[in-house]
């Protein structure tokens, strides 16, 4: 038997991608966009809006050529004053300090949180990891 060759691979230099997190040359082309939905009540109306919530933000994300969908969260008939109780929420946060989601976009700053301490807590966590956060009622929270 003849000696095998061995090939040795160098492990990829770090760079920062386009969204300016570093990783393993990997260019992320698109933006990561998630939606947060929350109706307070479990009235049929508000149930609607949870339903038209949904839906207007899945075409809006994916009418957008530099966006990609990175999931629609939502919680049903919670209150907005207990984070701890809105599931939906926690995973969406979670996938936000996982690197998974580059920006979220969500009704208002009361569907978001309506705890100011809370609200606080989450904008800044969002915003140390670069975390865009889109109000549709013309108000945005944007790190620059």
């Amino acid at each position: 038997m003849g000696a095998k060759e061995v090939q040795v691979l160098k492990a990829t230099k770090m760079i920062p991608n386009s969204r300016g997190r570093n990783s393993y040359a990997v260019k992320i082309d698109r933006i990561r966009v998630a939606a947060y939905c929350r109706v307070s009540t479990d009235g049929d109306e508000q149930l609607g809006s949870f339903q038209s919530q949904k839906l207007y933000y899945e075409e809006k994300i994916q009418k957008n050529k530099d966006w990609v969908l990175a999931g629609i969260f939502a919680d049903e008939a919670v209150t907005g004053t207990k984070v701890d109780k809105r599931e939906g929420f926690q995973e969406m946060i979670r996938k936000c300090q996982e690197g998974e989601i580059d920006m979220i976009l969500t009704k208002s700053i009361s569907r978001f949180s309506r705890n100011t301490p809370d609200t606080i807590k989450y904008v800044r966590m969002l915003r140390d990891k670069n975390i865009a956060i889109f109000l549709k009622r013309k108000t945005s929270i944007r790190w620059i």
